[in-house]
């Protein structure tokens, strides 16, 4: 059953999140509904990894999506939000993403021999870098062909438009929950380009802190475009405008 909302206005769209196994996100938001975004999306991953070719086989096991569309009878926005088995520890990047709370996501229902994790390992001599972390979360436009992308920093530089920034945070909690939405939220709103958004752990990753000079979580770094700049503490939305703006 979709879900209900009770403000026909909010937005319509699809959206489609692809995960690796290593973790990485990149998702693309389509008002259109008229993208084919599971090729788009290998598509975006092969460029950044500089993979032999498309990561196809990860769709639809390693992905979930989103579509919300007006009910033509009671003008009710409904809501399905729906992850495979793989991916369903990633509902609290997802709720972030989209604003879909994590307790109205359902799981896609596959057969048992649809779960044997046996044949996407298969891949993993071919694509390694898939199942290694970059602590990616990247929103993927309609990349042209013509217009390859190059892993950050490279892409910042080679696309002046583009954004990279970088969230330090400490371990997943309720607080991180909500940062990401206020987030995610802003970035979506206030930028026109690609940007990249690099979730560091800093319990897991104390080198990248102590490089970056972070002595306090959360800390947003805007890597590009340059000069950096740096939030510290409480991140709403009038402190992230001015920095994405200075």
């Amino acid at each position: 059953m979709a879900l209900h909302e009770s403000h026909p206005s909010a937005s319509l769209y699809k959206g489609l999140v692809l995960v690796t196994p290593g973790g990485d996100l990149v998702y693309a938001i389509d008002p259109s509904k008229q993208q084919h975004w599971h090729a788009q999306l290998c598509a975006v991953l092969q460029r950044r990894l500089n993979l032999p070719e498309a990561p196809l086989f990860l769709t639809p096991s390693y992905t979930a999506t989103v579509d919300r569309w007006i009910d033509p009878q009671s003008q009710e926005v409904r809501v399905v939000a729906e992850a495979y088995p793989p991916v369903w520890r990633y509902r609290i990047f997802f709720q972030a993403i989209f604003n879909v709370p994590v307790h109205q996501w359902r799981p896609v229902p596959v057969a048992p021999e649809e779960q044997d994790g046996r044949v996407i390992h298969s891949y993993r001599e071919k694509f390694p870098e898939l199942w290694e972390s970059h602590n990616w979360v990247i929103r993927a436009n309609d990349p042209s062909p013509s217009e390859p992308e190059t892993p950050a920093p490279e892409l910042a530089k080679a696309h002046a438009s583009t954004y990279v920034l970088h969230l330090f945070i400490a371990r997943h909690s309720r607080n991180t929950i909500q940062t990401l939405k206020v987030l995610h939220q802003v970035l979506e709103q206030a930028l026109a380009c690609p940007y990249t958004l690099k979730i560091i752990d800093v319990t897991q990753h104390p080198e990248q802190a102590e490089a970056a000079q972070v002595l306090a979580t959360p800390t947003l770094v805007r890597v590009w475009p340059q000069p950096i700049q740096k939030l510290v503490g409480d991140l709403d939305q009038a402190r992230i405008l001015q920095m994405l703006t200075v």
